[in-house]
């Protein structure tokens, strides 16, 4: 077996993020107290402790941020570091991973954790009928094994040096064996705080968890509140007036409202969250890839950024890599808005007119229905009629996300290229919003999971963001920076974490009052 730690990777080259930690990171000792309240976008009726089902901040930070543990936690500086796992080693093809767990960690009802949490929590994901967003990273694991009661082996059809890191993702939750269904039902977890009271789509309050494995490290607030606010304009007056004491997602067009306020802090950090404009490639008009292509010339990606982030953030390319990723293909040609080209391509399509349907809500981003009316006003030069179909922001992610032809969308991105594109753009995962399926990208998708050398591996993470800019089915007209408010009350580390929202969705574990 062959243990691979940070240091290591740096000197070999091996695969981009595979970063192993045999510990906890040492954080300096804030000041423990307080609730912190926090008002959040995101949340709906539908929400559950499922973590299969989670899609959005709201539960992402009550889960996985919160109430619940992964195997291990993606740090606030892009860096992996064990949670309930203390260390992993794998064979040198990168198919066999052995886990080790931490010891002496209990659930929130005193069960102890243990290797069989691990494999019964792994197990949900690819249970018959299940639909998780974690399956394609599941079903990769052809056998679990038991090693002892703190250590579990996982054998893969194929290697994969990213395996740890897709350890971390948020709908991989671990549960006590034997007793998921009560887990989910209740909020049973090895996390920081104990759930003492949940309604869906309006709030969750839970205390601190005495004796918790992570000592006085981490979890600093005695109590959190997380409160569903899903209007924007609600989230801003709720945070100035004081009834909540940060708040996700700013309207950029109040932000000088927020920064005037002197109790009031902005923070802002660049990551890989991008907004799209996802087709399902499998239906009419979309399965054309001269209409696709079309499209692609006809958004003016530039005055998205200028007019709806106001500068936070920088045009798209097509692609979900973007510049917090280690192969990011920042040199690539960048596709620019040109109506000629459009019309070119319309034309290649056996087309002079395209009459579409594009169903949008604020709901997937901030901002997003009035992009879709910019959108609708430069793609009309080349023929192109887009309707503006604003959509109820109320179960969106349920009712028109994967189901509506053409739709607004957000994705957080991913820590590693193989984690974004395993999850968003294999063929047949259920969070494929295209449904697009290419043999060269698919090939290639195999191939640079499992390769080692970090050149090659560079080489074929370009050709496919190349693949996807040219011939995809997703318009990703920009990527936005990440910016919310707190009050100057609260306490933040040095670095905030760029792969989720809030801290990487951790600000209970990671923030104090000052």
């Amino acid at each position: 077996m062959t243990r691979i730690s940070r240091r290591g990777l740096l000197k070999t080259g091996a695969a981009a993020g595979v970063l192993a930690m045999t510990g906890l990171p040492a954080v300096a000792m804030p000041k423990r107290g307080g609730k912190l309240r926090a008002g959040l976008s995101g949340a709906n009726t539908s929400d559950s402790w499922d973590g299969r089902t989670h899609s959005d901040l709201f539960m992402i930070a009550s889960a996985q941020g919160s109430v619940f543990d992964s195997l291990t936690m993606v740090a606030a500086d892009g860096s992996l570091q064990g949670e309930l796992a203390e260390s992993w080693e794998a064979t040198p093809d990168a198919k066999v991973w052995t886990f080790n767990l931490r010891q002496g960690v209990t659930f929130h009802n005193g069960k102890s954790f243990g290797a069989d949490d691990v494999i019964e929590s792994l197990q949900l994901h690819v249970a018959e009928g299940a639909k998780s967003a974690a399956k394609p990273i599941v079903s990769a694991i052809t056998e679990m094994k038991k090693m002892g009661d703190h250590q579990v082996q996982f054998t893969l059809a194929n290697g994969n040096a990213d395996f740890p890191y897709l350890m971390s993702d948020y709908h991989i939750l671990m549960y006590p064996a034997g007793q998921i269904e009560e887990a989910i039902a209740n909020g049973i977890g090895t996390g920081l705080y104990q759930v003492t009271s949940f309604e869906p789509g309006v709030r969750m309050t839970a205390k601190r968890y005495e004796g918790h494995y992570k000592g006085d490290g981490a979890g600093f607030f005695d109590e959190i509140e997380y409160i569903a606010i899903n209007d924007n304009t609600a989230r801003m007056n709720a945070l100035m007036t004081g009834q909540v004491d940060a708040i996700n997602r700013i309207d950029f067009k109040t932000e000088a409202l927020l920064k005037a306020n002197p109790n009031i802090a902005i923070q802002e950090v660049t990551g890989n969250q991008h907004y799209t404009f996802p087709m399902l490639s499998k239906t009419a008009p979309f399965d054309d890839l001269n209409v696709r292509r079309a499209l692609k010339y006809g958004v003016n990606r530039q005055e998205m950024v200028d007019k709806i982030l106001l500068g936070h953030g920088q045009v798209g390319n097509d692609t979900p890599i973007g510049p917090a990723n280690q192969y990011y293909a920042g040199d690539m040609e960048q596709l620019e808005y040109d109506p000629d080209k459009a019309a070119f391509y319309m034309k290649e399509a056996g087309l002079t007119e395209l009459n579409i349907d594009l169903s949008a809500s604020n709901a997937a981003f901030e901002g997003a229905v009035d992009a879709a009316q910019l959108y609708q006003a430069s793609a009309k030069g080349a023929g192109i009629n887009i309707n503006v179909v604003q959509e109820p922001a109320d179960g969106y992610w349920s009712n028109v996300w994967l189901k509506k032809p053409w739709c607004a969308c957000y994705w957080s991105g991913r820590a590693t290229e193989d984690w974004m594109f395993s999850t968003a753009y294999e063929a047949g995962v259920p969070w494929n919003d295209s449904q697009w399926d290419h043999p060269r990208f698919q090939e290639l998708l195999l191939s640079a999971r499992a390769e080692l050398d970090s050149n090659k591996r560079r080489d074929q993470y370009r050709e496919m963001q190349e693949i996807l800019r040219t011939d995809g089915a997703v318009i990703v007209p920009m990527f936005a920076n990440y910016v919310q408010a707190i009050s100057t009350k609260l306490g933040v580390p040095e670095t905030v974490g760029n792969l989720w929202q809030m801290d990487n969705a951790r600000m209970a574990e990671r923030w104090w009052f000052s």
